[in-house]
């Protein structure tokens, strides 16, 4: 038996804060887009490059609210310098929910309030201000 990990869904009703928070904010590519007129939905997929794991967004046009549940835990991303991506993502106005004291472990919150952890790539890096002493806005 072979298991791929092909993508995760989150629903939205904020399509273009989203875009730009997993563009700009995270770094990552638009791989494509589906857009059903019949169904009145779009399904818009992020990842780091072609053919990795995605981020599938699910926009449906008839407005709707959106409330996480339980069932929902985060997603998670490896970065080459936390510190800078959280620096970055705080510029742009994003909660950092569990800033990255240990140079090694981050909580940020996206538009859609969904919890994101980002991991630093190889050895954590030294504590840095303002992070170091920072503390938590949330949960994760």
């Amino acid at each position: 038996m072979s298991i791929s990990y092909l993508h995760a869904m989150i629903r939205t009703n904020k399509p273009e804060e989203s875009h730009d928070f997993y563009t700009k904010g995270l770094g990552l590519i638009k791989t494509r887009q589906y857009d059903s007129e019949n169904g009145r939905f779009s399904l818009i997929y992020y990842a780091v490059e072609a053919g990795a794991p995605e981020v599938e967004l699910t926009h449906n046009w008839d407005h709707r609210d959106y409330s996480n549940g339980d069932q929902f835990g985060h997603l998670a991303f490896r970065v080459s310098d936390i510190y800078q991506v959280c620096q970055t993502l705080s510029d742009q106005g994003v909660t950092i929910l569990r800033p990255p004291r240990d140079g090694h472990m981050a909580f940020i919150k996206d538009p859609n309030g969904i919890s994101i952890e980002l991991l630093q790539e190889g050895d954590n890096l030294p504590p840095q201000e303002p992070w170091a002493s920072m503390e938590n806005t949330g949960s994760w």
